[in-house]
């Protein structure tokens, strides 16, 4: 519900295996983990995901707290690791690394996309990222 009210579509998953097939099967701008799943070490799913995919964002949302726990989010692949109960950083970095695939991704078109030397023609491009619910 939280994410909702900033115009974020949640899809959950009540399990790693159900999780697995999910991100097998479908597309998402952005992982979130926490460091204790049911039947299943966070750290080590997130290793896993990083082997199937070394691009999408990887949040780590836990009350694993302890410094370790961080380095270790950080060192299997996450992009960001954030200790409960921080619901406004948990917003805010949500929204930035989401609008930072997102312009990863344009700019990755772009770049494939663009005219060689040789061509006669002017290509631009504008985009602007900005926070949702601003």
């Amino acid at each position: 519900m939280l994410m909702n009210s900033y115009r974020i579509h949640v899809t959950c998953a009540q399990s790693a295996a159900e999780a697995w097939r999910l991100i097998k099967s479908e597309c998402f701008d952005l992982y979130m983990l926490d460091a204790w799943l049911p039947q299943t070490d966070g750290f080590e799913f997130c290793r896993r995901i990083r082997e199937l995919d070394s691009v999408t964002p990887i949040l780590f949302y836990s009350g694993a707290a302890y410094d370790a726990d961080k380095q270790k989010g950080i060192a299997v692949g996450a992009n960001a690791y954030l200790t409960k109960p921080d619901v406004e950083a948990l917003i805010e970095t949500v929204v930035e690394w989401i609008a930072k695939a997102k312009v990863d991704e344009v700019a990755q078109r772009w770049v494939v996309n663009q005219p060689q030397p040789h061509e006669k023609s002017v290509s631009a491009q504008f985009f602007s990222a900005a926070a949702v619910g601003n």
